[in-house]
């Protein structure tokens, strides 16, 4: 799909604030009403808008620990990759899993309340998981930038 530089301007004022009500969210964007509901439901059809979500401060729920864990596997079973993601998506405390090219193939985000529930978290369910050669542990200390807003 092109975009053109009115769905940039629509998308420049959402990533500002996605909770603003669309006649408001036109009147910034200098379109009507109309328009802008007919861009926005092409955007999101076409998955350039994938969706809108709330951002939990999970700290303020008691989550104090969060932790990336580095992992390689073992890439000697062609199913490797497979199992571990399957069993890794049923672990509630991972909030996020990435994979990668190179020496590190996966990255989970794990939450935990504190360092003992992190490591009874790791030793129940994290060392569980199939096809870990090995683990890099990375403690969060402090977020500096969570910004995903880029210059439309």
């Amino acid at each position: 799909m092109q975009v053109d530089d009115t769905d940039r301007r629509i998308l420049r004022r959402l990533q500002q604030d996605p909770n603003l009500p669309a006649s408001e969210l036109a009147e910034l964007s200098g379109v009507t009403v109309a328009t802008c509901s007919r861009r926005l439901e092409k955007l999101s059809r076409t998955g350039i808008i994938r969706g809108q979500h709330a951002v939990i401060n999970w700290a303020a729920l008691g989550y104090e620990v969060e932790v990336a864990l580095r992992i390689t596997l073992d890439k000697t079973n062609p199913r490797a990759f497979d199992e571990f993601l399957a069993e890794a998506r049923d672990v509630p405390e991972v909030t996020e899993i990435q994979t990668f090219l190179g020496r590190v193939d996966v990255r989970l985000i794990v939450l935990a309340r504190d360092m003992p529930h992190y490591q009874q978290i790791y030793r129940s369910r994290i060392l569980t998981l199939p096809h870990i050669a090995d683990i890099e542990s990375l403690a969060h200390v402090a977020t500096i930038k969570t910004d995903e807003v880029l210059p439309l």
